[in-house]
């Protein structure tokens, strides 16, 4: 089975396509480590983005993985290693 990538720039278009650009919010900036509160987005917002990604990339992510990651690297990394073990 091939590996597929989800990366930032995923992330970022899948935040944009559910949820919008927050006002103020600079989706282009060092946003990996940011809380996701503080660039603006809040659970609800998170919840369609992680549905979103489950619909486009066929897959179930672990959803206390997912909720334990508040930071786009944190939920990047909870489904790049969703995707590995898929893979493997």
């Amino acid at each position: 089975m091939s590996s597929v990538i989800f990366t930032l720039a995923d992330l970022k278009r899948i935040l944009l396509e559910g949820s919008g650009a927050p006002e103020g919010t600079d989706l282009e900036g060092d946003i990996l480590d940011m809380e996701f509160s503080d660039i603006g987005y809040d659970s609800l917002a998170l919840l369609e983005t992680t549905s979103r990604i489950e619909r486009e990339y066929r897959i179930e992510l672990d959803e206390s993985r997912v909720g334990d990651a508040t930071t786009p690297r944190a939920l990047l990394d909870a489904i790049s290693a969703h995707l590995t073990a898929r893979a493997a």
